[in-house]
């Protein structure tokens, strides 16, 4: 690990499990140039699927039953604030 110092740069070296943290320089991007943009649409891309790397896609998991949710209970309209205050203090279902 390298980091940054007051008198320049000190390289460390790390036990295994370490926590390191960076700073804001470290996520600087790099702009592709339009030469190496026209390269890369001419290079061949393979195309793998999963057979090729020994991968069985087929699904594991069987679905037994499919049920939709329950239907909801009308609500109820109140005529004013202090109604309202009143089914909350006494009728409400806290759970």
């Amino acid at each position: 690990v390298t980091r940054e110092i007051d008198g320049g740069l000190q390289t460390l070296a790390l036990d295994l499990p370490a926590v390191i943290t960076t700073d804001l320089r470290l996520n600087e991007p790099r702009y592709a140039k339009l030469p190496n943009i026209m390269k890369a649409k001419k290079k061949p891309l393979d195309e793998k699927t999963p057979a090729d790397f020994g991968v069985d896609m087929t699904s594991k998991q069987e679905i037994i039953k499919v049920v939709p949710p329950s239907e909801r209970k009308a609500g109820i309209k109140v005529g004013s604030v202090d109604e309202l205050v009143d089914k909350l203090k006494n009728e409400a279902k806290v759970i």
